[in-house]
């Protein structure tokens, strides 16, 4: 089955990417792209051209979603989630939906 592939905003602490690596998924991070700085929407865009959903503690990512701008999916973190509490859900998630389910799809996490 083919998995779903994430990138992680600037503020997702680089512990979830390596505990999410060490549990086979493929991860990117904002870093690591070379894409700090950039603009929310250009951040979307990006992670829809590589087909990875936005895990991200940023609200704005979700008015982006209300607004209609197209995205390969949205995990929204609430910010008092511990990171082995993101990867968990992250995880189930990832056992759960397939990458077309998720586009254009905001999860709460």
């Amino acid at each position: 089955m083919e998995q779903i592939k994430v990138y992680l905003d600037e503020h997702i602490h680089s512990a979830v990417a390596e505990g999410l690596r060490r549990r086979g998924v493929d991860v990117l991070t904002v870093q690591e792209a070379g894409k700090t700085g950039l603009s929310d929407r250009k951040q979307l865009a990006f992670a829809l051209t590589e087909n990875r959903v936005m895990v991200t503690m940023d609200s704005d990512f979700l008015a982006l979603a209300v607004e209609g701008v197209s995205h390969a999916g949205i995990g929204y973190v609430t910010p008092r989630r511990s990171i082995g509490e993101l990867i968990s859900a992250l995880m189930l998630l990832f056992a759960v939906l397939k990458p077309a389910e998720m586009v254009n799809h905001v999860e709460y996490l």
